[in-house]
């Protein structure tokens, strides 16, 4: 899968007592009610975000990956993480430009245009 938006946060790497690595990035997605999605990265992953900085538009593909969990209650609980792997600076590569529909794509069929009616048409 893919995400694409701005950056709004990067966090340092964080280092666990295993060795294990991860680094977050918070992406807010553009859309009508935009989003913050944490994005982690695990391991040598977390180097792609070196080169980023917040505000810059980027597309990310990332997994979604989901994780059971028993408490010592013997409660079962469920988890998800966003996991990027691949991450691709909109604006380092030409930027991306809305696409436009054509002129002859807009244009209404020839004839009538899109809210004219025939004047046979009224029930009245």
């Amino acid at each position: 899968m893919e995400l694409q938006g701005t950056v709004k946060k990067i966090t340092e790497v964080q280092t666990f007592a295993s060795g294990f690595q991860k680094r977050e990035m918070v992406l807010t997605t553009e859309e009508q009610y935009p989003q913050p999605i944490n994005i982690e990265f695990l391991q040598e992953k977390g180097d792609l975000l070196n080169p980023l900085k917040e505000g810059d538009k980027v597309k990310v593909s990332i997994n979604i990956r989901g994780r059971e969990w028993t408490s010592p209650q013997g409660e079962v609980k469920y988890f998800n993480s966003i996991t990027g792997w691949k991450v691709e600076n909109l604006e380092s590569a030409g930027g991306f430009e809305p696409t436009q529909a054509t002129p002859s794509a807009t244009k209404p069929a020839e004839g009538k245009g899109v809210f004219e009616e025939d004047e046979d048409d009224l029930p009245f």
